[in-house]
C-alpha cells in the first residue's frame, strides 16, 4: 500500500557509497528507491503463520486501529461536555466573537478570522441568534445550545488523533510506535481538556496536525514527482498551511517548518547536475504555487469572507480606516457630513497608520516636559476627539458670518480642541516616550498663543478627486507640517504610560518621510451648519488596502499584549515551565458549587517527550563523533530516517517553542501545545530507534516493552481524568493530584 513506502530525505546518498561523498541522487536505478525493508514486512516475516481472522486484522490494521482510536478520542473529548453551564475561560472572548458574526457586527481581534468564523458557524448551526454577551463566569441561557457549540469545537480535537496515527505511519515508524504516538495524543490531558470548550486551540491543533501529515505524505512521493497524487498532496499542504495560519499566527511556525524542508529539497535538486533545468524550474514553480500562493489565497479568502459577513457597524470599527467605516451599515462615520471642510468646521481627525486612532486631547497634563495639556490618539468615540479648523494668527479672526474659506494643500491652519479651547501646539521639547521627536500639546486658546500653533496642510492623495485645493471628508489624506519647526504630526505605535491612560503617543517627527502612513491623516466626521450634507460613504475602500490595514493593526495590538507590571496575572506562565510541566492553569472559578477544570498535561507525555528531545540531541552528537572517527555503522537509509523522521520533528519543536522565549507578550500554558506535538513525534522516533535491535531479535519482548509504556500513558490519563471531565464538589477531594505546589488543583 502507499503508506508503506520508504521515508527518505530528498538528495540522500542512494547508491550506498561512503557518507562523505557529495549528496547527489543516483539515477542508475529505475525509480531511485532505497532498498530498505519495511518494519511491517520484518514483522510479518518474523511472525508465525496467523489464523485467517488475525491475518485479516493485520492486513486491515491501517483502517481498524485509527477507527478505534478515533472512537475513543471522540469519547474523551465529548464525555460530559455540557456539564459546566457557565462561560469558561476564553469562551468569554471567542464566544463573543462568534456572536458578532451572527449579528454581522464588525469587531477587532488580534487573531485571523477563520477559527472565529467557525465558532460563529457552530452558533448558527445550534440556532443561536448572537444575543448573549458571553461574560466570564456567567450562566448560559436556556435558549443557547452551548453544548452543541462545544461539541463542534471538540470534533477538531478528536480528529487530531487519526491524523497523528497516519502521520506516524508516514514517518516510517513501526506499528508499535505508531500506536504509541497515537496514544500520547489521545491520552494527553491538556489536549482533551482544551478541546472541550468554545476556543480556537482545537482548530489550531487540528490544522497543525494536518499540515504535518500533508508535508510528510508529500515527501514520501518524491519519486513520483508531477504525478496526480504528488500534486494532490502538494495542494493539500498549501491549503492546510493557509488554514492553520488563518486560525492563529502561530501557524506561521508550522509554515516555517515546511519552508525549511522545501528550501533543502530544492537545494538538493539544484545540486543534481543530471536534472534538466526545465524540470528544476518546474519543481520551483510548483512549490511557489502550492506552498506560497495557495496558502496566501486561503488566508486572504478568510478575510474576504470576514469583511463580507461583518457588514454592520460594531465595536471594532475604530481600528479600520475612515472610508471602510463609512461603508458599514448603521455607522455614524461620515453620516450627513459635508464633503468639504471649511474654517469653523468641527471634525474628528483620524490617523491613517495601520490601527491608527483619532486625534485626542484631555485636561490632564504631561507630568514632565512642558507640563501642558496632553495630546494622544484614541480608538474610541469621545467628545475629546473633536477639533475646530481655524485660520492662522496672521489672518483675520474667524467670522461665522463671513464668506466660507476652504483650506487645502499648503494652507496654514490652527486646530482648536473643542472641549478645552486650546490650540494643537508643538515646540522644541522632547516627546515623553520617543525622545527623538518633539512633544505635541494643547496650549493657549483662540486668542492666546503664538506661531507654534500653526500647521501647514500637505495633501497626499484624494480618493474622490485630483483637486488638492480642498480637504474632503474621508477621502483626502493629508499631512500636518509644523510651520515653525518643520516637523510632522505623527501617531505611531508607542503607548504612553499609565499617566497617559495607555493611549497612543502623538509626536512631531523631525524626519520628512512622505511614505510614513503614521504621518497621514484624514477627516473622519465633520459638522458645519453652513454646509450641505454629503454622502462620503459612496466611495469604497479597496479590499487589499483593508486587508493590509487590518493585518498590521492585528500585529500592532498583538505586540502590545505585554505583561502589566502593575497587575498580577495568576494565569500567566513562563516558557521554561512548559516542557517540564511545572505549572497548570485554572480555567474557571474554584468555588465548591462550580464545575472546575484544570489545564494540565499528562506527566508521562510531557516528561517523556521533553526527555526525548534531550536524548535526540545526545544521539546526534554520538553519531557525529563516531562518524568523524571513521565509523560507518549507519546505512544511508538509516541516516535518512534520522534526518527525516527525527530531525524535522525536533526542528518543528524549536520553531514553535523558541519564539515564545524571545516574545515579550504575556504567555500561557496553551501556547506550548503545538510545540508539544512535535515533541511527541520526537518521543516516537527515539523509542522506535532505541528498540530496533530488540524488534529484530524478539518481537514479543518489544511489544512487552511498549505495553508497559502504553499502560503508563493510559494510566496517568485515567488518574487525571477529573481535570478533563470536570471536578464537582469540594476541590480538596483531588488533593492526591497535586504533585507539586504549582499544580493548583487544591489550595
Amino acid at each position: 500500500m502507499a503508506f508503506e513506502q520508504d521515508a527518505r530525505t530528498t538528495g540522500a546518498d542512494q547508491d550506498g557509497q561512503t557518507l562523505r561523498r557529495r549528496n547527489v541522487p543516483d539515477h542508475s536505478s529505475s525509480n531511485g528507491n532505497l532498498t530498505q525493508t519495511s518494519p511491517e514486512l520484518d514483522e510479518k516475516k518474523s511472525s508465525k503463520p496467523k489464523t485467517s481472522i488475525l491475518k485479516t486484522l493485520d492486513e486491515w490494521e491501517f483502517l481498524i486501529a485509527p477507527l478505534l482510536f478515533t472512537l475513543i478520542s471522540f469519547f474523551t473529548r465529548m464525555y460530559k461536555i455540557g456539564l459546566s453551564n457557565i462561560v469558561t475561560w476564553d469562551e468569554a472572548h471567542f464566544g463573543k466573537f462568534g456572536s458578532h458574526y451572527l449579528k454581522r457586527e464588525f469587531y477587532f481581534d488580534v487573531h485571523p478570522p477563520l477559527g472565529k468564523m467557525l465558532v460563529g458557524l457552530s452558533g448558527y448551526m445550534a440556532g443561536y441568534n448572537g444575543s448573549f454577551e458571553f461574560k466570564s463566569g456567567e450562566t448560559y441561557p436556556e435558549e443557547l445550545n452551548y453544548t452543541f457549540m462545544r461539541l463542534f469545537n471538540s470534533t477538531f480535537g478528536a480528529l487530531c488523533v487519526p491524523v497523528a496515527y497516519y502521520t506516524a505511519r508516514e514517518l516510517n515508524f513501526r506499528r508499535s510506535t505508531v500506536w504509541l504516538v497515537t496514544l500520547m495524543v489521545l491520552c494527553e490531558n491538556s489536549y482533551a481538556t482544551i478541546s472541550r470548550f468554545i476556543l480556537l486551540d482545537s482548530m489550531l491543533l487540528f490544522f497543525t496536525f494536518t499540515t504535518v501529515l500533508c508535508w510528510a505524505r508529500f515527501h514520501r512521493l518524491q519519486n513520483q514527482s508531477f504525478s496526480f497524487e504528488w500534486f494532490f498532496w502538494l495542494l493539500l499542504s498549501g491549503i492546510s498551511i493557509g488554514c492553520v495560519t488563518s486560525v492563529k499566527w502561530v501557524g506561521l511556525f508550522c509554515t516555517a517548518l515546511v519552508g525549511l524542508y522545501t528550501a533543502e529539497d530544492l537545494w538538493n535538486k539544484f545540486g543534481d547536475l543530471k536534472m534538466p533545468k526545465t524540470t528544476l524550474a518546474s519543481h520551483l514553480v510548483a512549490r511557489v504555487v502550492g506552498l506560497i500562493i495557495v496558502p496566501l489565497l486561503v488566508y486572504m479568502f478568510s478575510f474576504w469572507v470576514h469583511f463580507l459577513v461583518l457588514e454592520n457597524s460594531g465595536p471594532g470599527d475604530a481600528q479600520m480606516s475612515s472610508l471602510f467605516q463609512a461603508n458599514l451599515r448603521g455607522t455614524e462615520v461620515g453620516k450627513d457630513s459635508p464633503l468639504e471642510v471649511a474654517h469653523g468646521s468641527r471634525a474628528t481627525i483620524k490617523n491613517m497608520g495601520y490601527g491608527g486612532g483619532l486625534l485626542h486631547s484631555h485636561v490632564q497634563t504631561y507630568p514632565e516636559g512642558s507640563q501642558q495639556q496632553q495630546v494622544t490618539c484614541y480608538h474610541h468615540k469621545d467628545a475629546n476627539n473633536d477639533w475646530f479648523f481655524y485660520p492662522n494668527r496672521n489672518e483675520p479672526l474667524y467670522d461665522p458670518e463671513a464668506p466660507l474659506v476652504f483650506p487645502g494643500d499648503r494652507s496654514v491652519i490652527r486646530l482648536i480642541h473643542s472641549q478645552t479651547g486650546r490650540n494643537l501646539h508643538s515646540h522644541a521639547v522632547s516627546a515623553p516616550v520617543t525622545k527623538g521627536d518633539y512633544e505635541v500639546s494643547s496650549y493657549g486658546n483662540t486668542t492666546v498663543g503664538d506661531e507654534k500653533d500653526h500647521w501647514t496642510v500637505e495633501v497626499v492623495s484624494d480618493a474622490a478627486s485630483r483637486d488638492r485645493s480642498k480637504i474632503r471628508t474621508l477621502t483626502t489624506a493629508f499631512r500636518l507640517r509644523h510651520t515653525s519647526l518643520g516637523c510632522y504630526l505623527r501617531a505611531g505605535t508607542v503607548n504612553l504610560p499609565q499617566w497617559g491612560f495607555k493611549q497612543i503617543e502623538v509626536t512631531c517627527v523631525k524626519q520628512n518621510n512622505p511614505r510614513d502612513v503614521y504621518t497621514h491623516w484624514n477627516v473622519e466626521a465633520h459638522w458645519n451648519e453652513r454646509l450641505p450634507a454629503g454622502d462620503p460613504g459612496s466611495y469604497k475602500s479597496p479590499f487589499f488596502r483593508d486587508f493590509i490595514h487590518l493585518n498590521v493593526a492585528m500585529m500592532t495590538s498583538n505586540n502590545a499584549l505585554v505583561p502589566d507590571p502593575d497587575k498580577q496575572d495568576d494565569l500567566a506562565s513562563q516558557f521554561w515551565q512548559w516542557p517540564i510541566l511545572h505549572v497548570g492553569l485554572r480555567m474557571c472559578g474554584w468555588d465548591d458549587h462550580i464545575v472546575k477544570y484544570f489545564l494540565l498535561g499528562n506527566p508521562a507525555v510531557y516528561w517523556g517527550s521533553t526527555f526525548s528531545l534531550a536524548f535526540f540531541g545526545g544521539l546526534i552528537i554520538w553519531y557525529l563523533i563516531r562518524w568523524q572517527r571513521g565509523y560507518e555503522e549507519l546505512q544511508p537509509s538509516e541516516i535518512d530516517h534520522i534526518h527525516y523522521s527525527g530531525l524535522y520533528p525536533v526542528a518543528g519543536w524549536f520553531l514553535h517553542y523558541l519564539p515564545f522565549v524571545a516574545m515579550a507578550r504575556v504567555t500561557y500554558v496553551h501556547h506550548y501545545y503545538p510545540a508539544l506535538y512535535f515533541a511527541i513525534l520526537t518521543a516516537g522516533f527515539v523509542l522506535d530507534w532505541v528498540t530496533r535491535p530488540l524488534a529484530r531479535k524478539d518481537r514479543k519482548l518489544e511489544w512487552a516493552v511498549y505495553a508497559v509504556v502504553y499502560a503508563v500513558v493510559i494510566g496517568l490519563f485515567v488518574l487525571f481524568r477529573a481535570i478533563v471531565f470536570g471536578m464537582q464538589g469540594q476541590h480538596q477531594q483531588w488533593r492526591h493530584l497535586k504533585w507539586f505546589d504549582k499544580w493548583r488543583i487544591t489550595d
